[in-house]
C-alpha cells in the first residue's frame, strides 16, 4: 500500500463532505484527492524524478498540506522547513538534504534546480492531465526526511518510509483515536510541520474534517474550536499555558474529546489546571523525530494526580526498554536510556551512517538518548536527556526534576536548568525563569528548598524575559549554558 491509496479511497469513500478547512476555503474529500494527483503530475513535468527530494517552506494552510501529499504520490521526498526557523536554518536542510526543488512561499532560503513559488501552484494545477498519479516505491524507500530538534549541534535528516507512516497511522486510530468518525473534527493549531501534521492522515482515512487555523492564538483557538465543533487537537506544552491564561477559556463552550500534548515537558501545575478547566481530555504524546509521536501515551483517564509526571504506557505496536549504561534491561524503580522498537521508526539518519549506527542496534532497538524510569505499575517516567544531566559533587541531577520543582512557584511561567562549571563541585546547578508577577530570585531558591535535596538546589537562578526555545518549543539549555556561560566571563 502506499499513502496515495489512502488518499484516492478516502476520496471515493467521502466524496463531497470537507476534508480541509481553512477560513473560507473548503476542500472536499475528492477535491482532495484530484489536486493532489494534478500537482503530481506537474511535478514529474518539471524533470523531477522518483526519490528526488523536495523542500517545502509554507505556511499553515491547504496549499502546505496540498503539496505534502502530491509529492508522496509522485514518489518525492518531503522535506519540510518550518517558517518559524531562520533563513540559515533553511538554506542548511534545503543542501544538507541534497534536494533539486523547492517549494516556498515568500523569500526563497536556497537556489536549486526547480523553484516553485507558492503563487504558481494553482496555475500548475490547472494545467497539469486529470488522473492518478500513481509512481509506486517500496515501503522501505524515503517518504520524508525530518529533521531532528538540533538541540545538541546541527539537525540530523531522519528517514522515514512509507511503511513507518503507516505504521504511525495505525498507532494512533488503535492507541491515541480509537473513535474516529467522520463527524469528528481534527483543529490544526501547531506547525503541520511538525506534531500536528501527524494527525491528518488518521482523520482523513476516516472521513473526519482537517481545520487549520493559519496562527495560533488563544482567541483564534477557542474562536475556531467553537465554530467546528472541534473534538481533537495538538499543542506544544506552551500553547496549552498561553490558552489556560486566556480568560475566555473557562468559558469557552468545547467539545474536545482529545487534547494531545507532547514535544516538550509540561508543568504538572499547567497540566492539573488544564484538566479542572476543561476536563479529563489531555493525552501526552511521548515520542521523537526517529520515532515519530509513538512511543509511550498518557491517556485522559490515567491523568489522575500520582500520573501526571508520567509519559504513560507504551503504544500497543510498539516495544520499549529501559537499559543501563552496560545494556542491561533494568526493572521499576532503575534509572537507565530509554530504547524502543517499532515499525514506525526510522530506517536511518540521511547522509550520516555512524551517527546511524550509533542509535540503531542490528535487531531494530532505537536509542532514544533520553534518561527514564518505569514505575511499579508499568509507567514510564522521563528524567532528561542523556546529555543534559548534570553531575554535582558525584550526584546526578536531572534538569527537568528542578524544572518541575521551579514551576510549582506561583510566579514562574517557565523555567530552564543548567549546570555550569565550578572548581569545587564539578558542575553545580544554575536556573533562568521567567515570572508572570514580581518575584525575587532568593524567594524562588527559598522556595525550592523544601521540595529540593540540597544538591539539586540551583545554586544561583536568573530572571529572564524568555527562554529560548527551538521552533516546536523545546527548551534550548544548551544555549541557556552559553549564555550564562560567556556572562561570568564578561
Amino acid at each position: 500500500m502506499q499513502i496515495g491509496d489512502l488518499i484516492r479511497r478516502a476520496g471515493k469513500q467521502f466524496g463531497s463532505a470537507p476534508a480541509l478547512i481553512d477560513g473560507g476555503r473548503v476542500v472536499s474529500f475528492a477535491e482532495f484527492d484530484a489536486l493532489t494527483d494534478r500537482l503530481g503530475h506537474a511535478l514529474l513535468a518539471r524533470g523531477l524524478d522518483a526519490g528526488d527530494r523536495v523542500a517545502v517552506l509554507m505556511p499553515n494552510g491547504i496549499d502546505g498540506v496540498v503539496v505534502y501529499y502530491a509529492l508522496a504520490k509522485a514518489g518525492l521526498v518531503r522535506v519540510p522547513l518550518n517558517v518559524r526557523e531562520t533563513v540559515h536554518e533553511h538554506a542548511y536542510k534545503v543542501e544538507d538534504s541534497q534536494a533539486r526543488a523547492l517549494v516556498y512561499a515568500g523569500d526563497p532560503p536556497a537556489h536549486v534546480e526547480v523553484m516553485i513559488t507558492a503563487d504558481q501552484l494553482p496555475d500548475l494545477i490547472a494545467d497539469a492531465p486529470d488522473g492518478p498519479c500513481d509512481v509506486r516505491r517500496d515501503q522501505d524507500a524515503p517518504l520524508r526526511l525530518a529533521y531532528t530538534g538540533g538541540t545538541t549541534g546541527k539537525p540530523k535528516a531522519v528517514v522515514l518510509t512509507t511503511r513507518s507512516e503507516l505504521a504511525e497511522v495505525a498507532n494512533f486510530l488503535v492507541d491515541l483515536l480509537p473513535n474516529l468518525r467522520p463527524d469528528s473534527v481534527m483543529l490544526h493549531a501547531a506547525p503541520i510541520t511538525h506534531g500536528s501534521g501527524a494527525f491528518f492522515l488518521p482523520h482523513l482515512v476516516k472521513g473526519a474534517p482537517n481545520v487549520i487555523v493559519s496562527k495560533f492564538s488563544p482567541g483564534a483557538f477557542l474562536k475556531a474550536a467553537q465554530k467546528y465543533r472541534a473534538t481533537s487537537t495538538f499543542m506544544v506544552p506552551t500553547m496549552i499555558a498561553m490558552l489556560l491564561e486566556d480568560t475566555a477559556t473557562a468559558a469557552a463552550d468545547l467539545a474536545l474529546e482529545r487534547l494531545c500534548y507532547g514535544g516538550a515537558p509540561i508543568a504538572t501545575s499547567v497540566l492539573q489546571r488544564g484538566i479542572d478547566i476543561l476536563g479529563p481530555v489531555f493525552t501526552q504524546l511521548y515520542g521523537q523525530a526517529e520515532a515519530p509521536l509513538a512511543i509511550t501515551c498518557l491517556q485522559p483517564w490515567e491523568h489522575t494526580p500520582d500520573r501526571l509526571t508520567s509519559a504513560g504506557k507504551p503504544y500497543t505496536f510498539v516495544e520499549v526498554q529501559v537499559r543501563s549504561t552496560a545494556g542491561t534491561v533494568l526493572g521499576p524503580g532503575e534509572v537507565g536510556e530509554v530504547l524502543t522498537r517499532g515499525p514506525h521508526t526510522m530506517s536511518r539518519y540521511w547522509r550520516r551512517p555512524e551517527a546511524t549506527a550509533e542509535t540503531i542496534e542490528p535487531d531494530g532497538w532505537l536509542h532514544t538518548g533520553d534518561i527514564g524510569r518505569w514505575d511499579d505499575d508499568g509507567y514510564l517516567h522521563l528524567l532528561d536527556r542523556r546529555h543534559d544531566v548534570i553531575i554535582s559533587g558525584g550526584f546526578n541531577v536531572y534538569p527537568r526534576e528542578v524544572e518541575d520543582a521551579l514551576l510549582t512557584h506561583p510566579a514562574v511561567i517557565e523555567a530552564a536548568v543548567v549546570g555550569l562549571p565550578d572548581d569545587k563541585w564539578g558542575e553545580r546547578v544554575a536556573a533562568a525563569v521567567v515570572t508572570r508577577s514580581a518575584a525575587e530570585p532568593d524567594e524562588i531558591l527559598e522556595f525550592c528548598a523544601d521540595r529540593l535535596a540540597g544538591f539539586k538546589r540551583p545554586r544561583s537562578l536568573e530572571i529572564w524575559p524568555n527562554i529560548p526555545t527551538s521552533p516546536v518549543g523545546k527548551s534550548l539549555r544548551r544555549e541557556v549554558r552559553d549564555r550564562m556561560v560567556a556572562a561570568a566571563r564578561a
